[in-house]
């Protein structure tokens, strides 16, 4: 296996399908000759020629509107947008056409299309570099949408993104691209989407994070942990923010009595109001305490000198775990 951290590992599975796969293309702002601006696509134009790996001009709406027109006719496009606060000019391809396409054609064709982007804050970016989208995109008919946390992770369901017959949002956490490293097998493997992941079993509270929150959940546990505090975490990496997994927040949420989501994006109408009205539909009976919502605040991301404010610190999440575990 090779210890890869996560932009290696995304770079290593695009690879693979690409010599997999002729039908796969790779385009967007800098996705050619400079490998991208995080070089998440380095050296994949010169292995595979500017045929297949190339750059676009700054027009999302091109970008993500030539993607529908390659997949209707027989390629299998992985467009980059540069970053997430980017997307928006692309918005109209992606709702009205990209995400439509199975519905339009009455369930006869699908678009093969993967449309990747980092996501979130952490690199004190300017404006319009730090948006978390789950919430926008996630509602959309239509669209699977996916957020990684680990480089194992990432290879796994981007090679799932990619073979998938419809279009695939692939959010990447641009603060843990290269936070951290992983054994990664250099075969190419599968990880289903619309299926989570049980990171800790637990007895106590179940906790469901994703991207790089997985990884401030566990530094809360660690904290509570240092406190002497006995709370015994389940904590589940929803890997896909749509579809849900259902059955797995289910039956934590069943054995654990309590429920506490956290994620980077604004409160107001997230994926995180979406898991408590799932949970309180289908455990209601089973709660032993509020579920709770840990979340970014209801604001823009603000610029480099105040961005740390608005992150959510493991403080934070260890005091609404106490909170819900003591209720």
């Amino acid at each position: 296996m090779a210890v890869l951290n996560l932009v290696q590992a995304i770079n290593q599975a695009l690879d693979q399908k690409m010599e997999d796969d002729s039908r796969v293309v790779i385009f967007g702002e800098d996705s050619g000759y400079e490998g991208g601006v995080f070089r998440v696509t380095a050296g994949l134009q010169k292995k595979y020629g500017e045929d297949r790996v190339f750059d676009t001009p700054i027009a999302e709406g091109a970008i993500t509107g030539s993607a529908i027109g390659m997949a209707v006719n027989g390629l299998v496009p992985v467009a980059e947008i540069q970053f997430d606060g980017f997307v928006f000019p692309g918005i109209t391809e992606i709702v009205t056409h990209m995400a439509r396409y199975r519905n339009r054609s009455r369930g006869r064709y699908g678009l093969p299309i993967v449309v990747r982007f980092p996501v979130g804050g952490g690199i004190r970016a300017l404006e319009h570099h730090s948006e978390s989208l789950e919430s926008l995109l996630g509602q959309i008919p239509g669209l699977k949408v996916v957020m990684p946390s680990t480089p194992y992770d990432a290879k796994g369901l981007l090679i799932s993104a990619i073979e998938d017959p419809d279009p695939v949002i692939f959010m990447e956490p641009k603060r843990i691209y290269r936070s951290g490293k992983q054994e990664v097998p250099e075969d190419m493997y599968r990880i289903p989407l619309g299926k989570a992941k049980v990171v800790k079993e637990g007895k106590d509270v179940t906790v469901v994070a994703w991207g790089p929150f997985v990884r401030e959940v566990e530094k809360a546990a660690e904290l509570l942990k240092s406190q002497a505090e006995n709370i015994d975490i389940e904590l589940i990496d929803l890997r896909t923010i749509n579809p849900i997994d259902e059955e797995t927040i289910i039956n934590s949420v069943k054995k654990t009595g309590r429920f506490v989501v956290v994620q980077e994006a604004v409160k107001t109408y997230g994926p995180g109001a979406e898991l408590i009205a799932l949970v309180n539909e289908k455990a209601f009976l089973h709660l032993e305490a509020q579920p709770t919502r840990v979340t970014g605040f209801d604001i823009t991301v603000p610029l480099p000198r105040g961005e740390h404010f608005h992150f959510i610190q493991p403080e934070r999440i260890a005091a609404e775990i106490k909170k819900v575990a003591k209720f």
